[in-house]
This record gives structure tokens, C-alpha cells and sequence, in this order.
């Protein structure tokens, strides 16, 4: 690990920044911000797009990726409630990161339109800086559309499934 003049270990060292990040998860912590000397550091999960101050203005900020419209999804089966049914919910993207509708990309997909989910069921895996992320459905209900493809860039909140709650 990285130590400065005053051998003191560096909070900016690559390797730091990853022990922050899984302390981070393992007490579910939203931010970390952190001062040495001039410089700052601050690290955060959920709703916002993570922030770093105190590096040079070079490095540019993540822009937002246009999303193209929703494909349309295949047509559900006769025995599922219609797509625009008012008690539908949707399951949408915790963060910014790429769509994977399969665990591997010769597997099948996690779900489908007409499938039955239940809150732990998972959905998919939303990508972020090489890390995969399984995403738990949240609810129960059965899937009317799937409103990503495989690969699809997604912002957080962006819906990725409609559901009609069981």
C-alpha cells in the first residue's frame, strides 16, 4: 500500500479504495467521505452516480448513455394479464451499469414474459465497473414484459420489468 511523507497509508491507494468499497457493502453503508491533507474522497452507493473530489479536472465525469426506446417485448401468453394492467409494478435498475437478461451468454435467460417470481427471485445482472450484481425481483407477481435486451446500458431507476403483482 501506497504511504505518503508522513508514513501514513495513502486513503487514495487503488487498494484502499477497494477495502472502502467492501467494507461499504458488508454494513451496507450508502457513503464514505474522506479527507488527507488537500485531497478528498468520497464514495457513494444507491441513487447517485459515485462522486470523487479532488482529482485533477482531466478526468471527466461518467456521462449518461442515451437509451434508445424499449424493444417491443414478445407477446405474453393467453393466460397473462394484459401489459397495461393499472396494478402492474416495475423492477427497475439500482445503478448504472449493462443489462444481462442470462447468467452466461450461453445460458438461458433468468426470466421471461408469462414467468412467476417471487422477491428473492432473481432477474438479472446489472454490470457495474466489472462487478455483476444479481438484482432479486422485490416482489411477487408475474412478469407481463421484459423491457431491456441483453447488453442494453441502464441509469438507475430505469424500469427493466413489469410486473402484475400475484
Amino acid at each position: 500500500m501506497m504511504t505518503n511523507e508522513e508514513n501514513q497509508p495513502e486513503v487514495f491507494d487503488v487498494d484502499r479504495i477497494r477495502q472502502l468499497i467492501e467494507l461499504m457493502k458488508e454494513h451496507e453503508l450508502s457513503e464514505i467521505d474522506l479527507k488527507q491533507v488537500d485531497r478528498r474522497i468520497r464514495l457513494k452507493r444507491g441513487g447517485d452516480e459515485p462522486t470523487m473530489v479532488g482529482y485533477p479536472a482531466a478526468m471527466p465525469a461518467m456521462a449518461p448513455v442515451a437509451q434508445p426506446g424499449p424493444a417491443a417485448a414478445p407477446a405474453a401468453a393467453a393466460d397473462s394479464a394484459p401489459a397495461d394492467d393499472p396494478n402492474a409494478t416495475f423492477i427497475t435498475s439500482p445503478m448504472v451499469g449493462s443489462f444481462y437478461a442470462r447468467p452466461k451468454p450461453d445460458a438461458d435467460v433468468f426470466v421471461k414474459v408469462g414467468d412467476v417470481v417471487q422477491p428473492d427471485t432473481i432477474v438479472c445482472i446489472v454490470e457495474a465497473m466489472k462487478t455483476f450484481n444479481e438484482l432479486p425481483a422485490g416482489v411477487s407477481g408475474k412478469i407481463v414484459e421484459v423491457l431491456c435486451k441483453d447488453e442494453d446500458p441502464v441509469d438507475v431507476n430505469k424500469p427493466l420489468f413489469k410486473v402484475v403483482p400475484a
